[in-house]
C-alpha cells in the first residue's frame, strides 16, 4: 500500500494537470467561437461560386478548360491527395480518424497511384515515415488562416492536374457540425464537377433558368475564375478542419478535467482510507501498550 506521502504527491500531481487542461479548454473555446464564425461566412461563398459557375459550365464546352476535363481511365489514375490534419495533438481522434481514411482509401484502389499532400504536422509525422510518396507538406499554419495559405496549398495540385501528372485530386479532412461532432470527408477536388451543384431537391438539373450577357466570353470568364474556385474550396476546407480541430480539442479537454476530478476524488477517498488505518494502529498500539503495564 502507498504511504500518505506519496498520495499527497499523487493528488498534487493530478491536480496539476487539471489546471492545464482546464486552461486549455478555456482557450480552445475562445478559438472555437471566433473560428466557427469564419466557417459560417465562408460556407455560402464557397455554395454559391460553385452555383454560379456552374451556370455557366453549362454553356462552354467540357473540354474548355483542363480544370473540368475528365481523362478516361480517371478512377484508375493517378491520385493526388490532400491531407488536413493538425500541428498540434491533444484533440482526442480528431487526426487518428483522418489517418484511418487516408489508408482506407489506399486499400481501397489498390492498382491507382497515389501520391499525398500533407498539411499539418500530425499527417506529415504520421505518413511521412510510412514510405508513401509526398508530393509537398505544409506545416506550421498560422493562427489566422487567410487566403494566401490556400494558394500555396492548391498550387501544386493545380499544376499536377493541368500537366496530367495526376488524374485525380482528392480531399481528406475533418468538417466542422458542431462542437460534440465533427465528420470525416474525403470529397473530390480535380476534376471539377459543377453540374451536380445545380440539382433540385427532386434531383433533376436545373439548366437555363438565368442567361446571362458574358463580356469578353463564357470561356474567358470560366478560365480566369476556375482557379480561384479551387482555391476558394481549399481555404474553405482549411477552415473546416481548424474550427474541427479546436472543438475536437476542447472535447478532449473538458473530458481530462472531468476524469482528473473523479480521479483526484479517488485518490482522495484513498488517502482519507490510509490515514484513518495509521492513526486506528497507532490507538491500537496505545491501548495495547496500556494494557501490557
Amino acid at each position: 500500500m502507498p504511504s500518505l506521502i506519496d498520495m499527497r504527491r499523487r493528488i498534487r500531481a493530478v491536480k496539476s494537470t487539471q489546471q492545464i487542461t482546464k486552461a486549455m479548454k478555456m482557450v480552445a473555446a475562445s478559438k472555437l467561437r471566433r473560428a466557427q464564425e469564419r466557417v459560417v461566412a465562408t460556407r455560402p461563398f464557397a455554395r454559391q461560386a460553385r452555383h454560379v459557375l456552374a451556370s455557366i459550365a453549362t454553356r462552354v464546352d467540357p473540354a474548355a478548360h483542363p480544370l473540368l476535363a475528365r481523362r478516361p481511365g480517371t478512377e484508375k489514375g493517378s491520385t493526388l491527395l490532400i491531407v488536413f490534419t493538425s500541428d498540434r495533438g491533444l484533440c482526442g481522434s480528431f487526426n487518428t480518424n483522418v489517418i484511418k481514411a487516408v489508408g482506407g482509401f489506399i486499400r481501397d484502389n489498390p492498382g491507382r497511384k497515389i501520391s499525398l499532400g500533407l498539411v499539418g504536422r500530425k499527417g506529415r509525422d504520421l505518413l511521412g515515415r510510412r514510405g508513401f510518396p509526398v508530393r509537398f507538406e505544409h506545416v506550421n499554419l498560422p493562427k489566422v488562416i487567410r487566403f494566401p495559405e490556400a494558394e500555396v496549398i492548391a498550387a501544386p495540385a493545380i499544376d499536377d492536374f493541368m500537366s496530367g501528372r495526376v488524374d485525380s485530386v482528392y480531399l481528406i479532412y475533418n468538417e466542422f457540425k458542431s462542437v460534440i461532432q465533427q465528420k470525416l470527408v474525403v470529397e473530390p477536388l480535380l476534376p471539377m464537377v459543377l453540374g451536380a451543384d445545380l440539382n433540385d431537391a427532386a434531383g433533376t438539373v436545373k439548366t437555363g433558368t438565368v442567361d446571362y450577357i458574358y463580356e469578353p466570353s463564357a470561356e474567358r470568364i470560366l478560365s480566369v475564375l476556375l482557379k480561384q474556385l479551387v482555391e476558394a474550396q481549399v481555404l474553405r476546407v482549411l477552415l473546416e478542419s481548424n474550427a474541427a480541430f479546436y472543438a475536437a480539442q476542447m472535447t478532449a479537454m473538458d473530458a481530462a478535467v472531468r476524469n482528473s476530478t473523479e480521479m483526484i476524488g479517488s485518490l482522495t477517498l484513498t488517502m482519507n482510507k490510509i490515514r484513518q488505518a495509521a492513526i486506528t494502529r497507532e490507538i491500537i498500539e496505545v491501548v495495547s501498550g496500556s494494557q501490557a503495564l
